[in-house]
């Protein structure tokens, strides 16, 4: 059962989303502060966080700074674009504005759920498996290092393992997890990833589609 944390101080929209969420059956959580939603981060173990901004003792903001790798979906009555991107870029993964539609509701919290079940797995194919926890990638039970471009551009390849990925769209895909990668640097990655794999494996697992892109080679 997933463990969702509620952190709103109006009693009547927390009782709104506690019957809600309850309908679901997720497992519910309650704060109705930023410090008392801090007190149960660190000691549960939290699959969500929905988190009004204008809370007693630490306000939302704050509480977005300090909370790692657990999503969190900002419902606030704050409606400027500003509040909205300022909340996203400091880590915030979605934002609702006040009042909302239960299915709407319902349906980021799927989303962010299912988001945070795609981020905590390994990625693999065939025999290769990458690690998120230590940025290597076995190949037959050998460990290689990877630098932080390389792992981006593989888990990538990994996700999208049975389409082209063009030169565009992985830079893109990249962006977030590496800086100063371009269509020149991109060819280098893919071909110190290729020697790299050489070392313990005569297969070529990464095929280049001349004009486009890369992918996975079946």
């Amino acid at each position: 059962m997933k463990k969702i944390l509620i952190v709103e101080d109006d009693i009547s929209i927390h009782k709104i989303l506690e019957e809600i969420l309850e309908q679901e059956k997720y497992e519910i959580l309650n704060a109705y502060s930023g410090t008392e939603a801090l007190m149960i981060l660190e000691k549960d173990n939290i699959d969500l966080v929905l988190l009004d901004l204008m809370l007693p003792g630490l306000n939302g903001e704050e509480i977005i700074k300090k909370v790692k790798n657990i999503p969190i979906i900002v419902l606030s009555a704050k409606i400027s674009t500003e509040d909205k991107v300022n909340c996203l870029l400091d880590g915030a993964n979605d934002y609702l504005t006040k009042p909302f539609e239960k299915s709407e509701l319902l349906a980021r919290i799927k989303v962010q759920l299912r988001n945070k079940k795609d981020v905590n797995a390994d990625y693999s194919y065939k025999d290769l498996k990458l690690q998120k926890d230590n940025y290597t990638l076995k190949v037959k039970d050998k460990e290689i290092n990877l630098t932080k471009t390389e792992y981006a551009i593989l888990k990538q390849l990994f996700i999208y393992q049975n389409q082209v990925v063009s030169k565009s769209k992985l830079l893109d895909l990249i962006s977030f997890d590496t800086e100063n990668c371009d269509e020149n640097s991109l060819r280098v990655h893919i071909s110190n990833i290729r020697k790299k794999i050489k070392k313990y494996s005569d297969e070529e697992y990464i095929d280049s589609v001349w004009g486009v892109g890369f992918k996975l080679k079946k």
